[in-house]
């Protein structure tokens, strides 16, 4: 298949267009942390409908990634990506619009489905189009630029929620959306991977849907009603049934959705598994990090913002070149230090205590932003250029599903089980924290109650004075001890992402006829 060089015409508008859609759907997840708090506030969430607004999304995402890469690669990457945009920004229209908690979270599954066509094509068009020789550095210019927007995401989410205007965190993706639709329309060729007539995997997808669905609910479920309780048990023993019988599916099919071949190469199974851990550990510390900024050390949303532009400046300066240097030496050793130096900006994160607010930022907050994001810097753009040199320019848009699903696998996951963990955390610190407060057992629940709530938990009515005082005290240094735990596990997974790299990466390790 003939391909263009990076600085013609052609690439450029392919670079654009890309950029363009794939930054309107990462966005979505920076901005959406940040203002999650006035969300909550003004829809009446819970801490649990958070995480499921958050995971509706990327579990639509996951889900159906996989078989998006696929269409893409079979009926066209250009008309797919085109499909999966219309749909986006037709999600993002209506979650604008959403009166409350229940249609947003069903309007979120539909932008999920629209992202799920369109973030495979953005790669897939790239690798199969760009001349291999620039393809790493093409790679690393839409990894610096869509990460610039993606961290961008938190300053323009905290303006508006600040100004009380959140609902616009989806309807500025409409704007977007139809440029990319129209520069695709006009500028960009079409490009087919594979000429197999065979349908789509459609076992595969509803295994894999439903069993996310399940594990991912059988982990929200447990603030609520127990870590022992048989909902709990039910549905994730039937989630993991469900994502086992995936595999085997995948296994057997003529034609599965993740081609179980492509693992055989050790960079491709080393990369994806580093995707995995280190990705889980980066959105779990990152929503994580917009809470606690928010509504522990009382930052307004668009200071929390500004608070990662040190990291999106690391992109702009240091991803491009990244890309370019493993295009020369190889993405191996990038791939090890980026992740462990991501880990240890978590880590940092992890001692910051109760501050005075911004006026502490640069002494608290900033030291390990700024290794966390010389660490992702040094990681983007070489890990996937690892996934894409490792597998043929056939498998190019399954290659990209996998790397992507995998990627928001991750975040449902770490969402789920790091964020009922959190709530468990909370309540354990919290009833340590009162029980010098002699409080009756009636009063006692309830205080524990609100923990679900984690920092945007508030003394029950009942409680005025004194009393409201030590009381909402102890929500805050829960949250925080909560906080601490879970950002330290957070850096534990970027150290387990830099592991796969030692043990499974090589260099040049593309296999041609795979």
């Amino acid at each position: 298949m003939p391909t263009v060089a990076l600085g013609s015409k052609a690439g450029k508008w392919i670079m654009v267009s890309t950029i363009m859609a794939s930054a309107m759907a990462f966005i979505d997840a920076t901005a959406l942390n940040v203002v999650l708090p006035s969300l909550q506030k003004s829809l009446g969430a819970s801490g649990t409908d958070l995480f499921w607004i958050l995971n509706a999304y990327l579990l639509m995402l996951a889900s159906l990634i996989l078989i998006g890469g696929a269409l893409g690669d079979k009926l066209g990457r250009k008309r797919i990506f085109m499909t999966g945009i219309f749909i986006f920004i037709t999600g993002s229209a209506a979650c604008g619009f959403a009166p409350g908690v229940t249609l947003l979270i069903v309007f979120r599954m539909l932008q999920g489905i629209g992202g799920a066509l369109m973030i495979p094509g953005s790669l897939s068009l790239i690798s199969s189009s760009i001349n291999p020789a620039e393809r790493g550095k093409a790679i690393g210019t839409w990894s610096a630029f869509t990460t610039v927007v993606t961290m961008g995401g938190p300053v323009l989410g905290g303006a508006f929620a600040d100004a009380g205007l959140w609902r616009y965190i989806f309807f500025i993706n409409i704007p977007i959306g139809i440029a990319a639709l129209i520069i695709l329309a006009k500028q960009v060729k079409e490009i087919r991977g594979d000429e197999n007539k065979q349908p789509p995997d459609i076992a595969g997808a509803i295994a894999i849907a439903l069993g996310l669905a399940a594990v991912t609910f059988g982990f929200l479920r447990i603030p609520d009603v127990g870590a022992g309780n048989w909902q709990v048990y039910i549905t994730l023993v039937g989630g993991l049934v469900l994502l086992t019988g995936f595999v085997l599916i995948e296994k057997h099919s003529k034609n599965p959705m993740m081609p179980l071949q492509l693992f055989k190469n050790s960079t491709f199974s080393g990369a994806n598994l580093l995707t995995l851990f280190l990705y889980a550990g980066l959105s779990t510390g990152m929503l994580f990090l917009s809470l606690n900024m928010v509504q522990v050390q009382r930052y307004s949303q668009l200071q929390s913002g500004l608070t990662f532009l040190p990291f999106t400046i690391l992109m702009i300066v240091v991803a491009r070149f990244a890309g370019a240097l493993a295009d020369k030496h190889g993405p191996r050793s990038f791939l090890i230090a980026g992740p462990a130096i991501a880990g240890a900006g978590l880590f940092l994160l992890s001692f910051v205590k109760q501050t005075a607010g911004p006026a502490d930022y640069w002494t608290t907050f900033f030291p390990g932003i700024l290794v966390l994001g010389l660490g992702m810097s040094f990681t983007v753009a070489p890990l996937t250029a690892a996934v894409m040199g490792s597998v043929s320019d056939r498998f190019s848009g399954a290659a990209s599903g996998v790397n992507n699903a995998l990627t928001r696998v991750a975040n449902v996951f770490a969402n789920a089980i790091l964020g009922a963990l959190a709530v468990l955390l909370f309540s354990g610190a919290l009833q340590g924290s009162i029980k010098n407060l002699k409080l009756d057992d009636a009063q006692e629940q309830a205080v524990v109650k609100q923990a679900v709530n984690l920092g945007n938990a508030k003394a029950p009515s009942e409680f005025t004075g004194v009393e409201k005082s030590e009381i909402n005290k102890a929500y805050t240094g829960s949250f925080i001890t909560a906080y601490a735990n879970v950002m330290r596990i957070s850096a534990g997974l970027g150290f387990l992402g830099a592991l796969m790299a030692v043990m499974f990466v090589k260099n040049n390790a593309v296999k041609p006829d795979q």
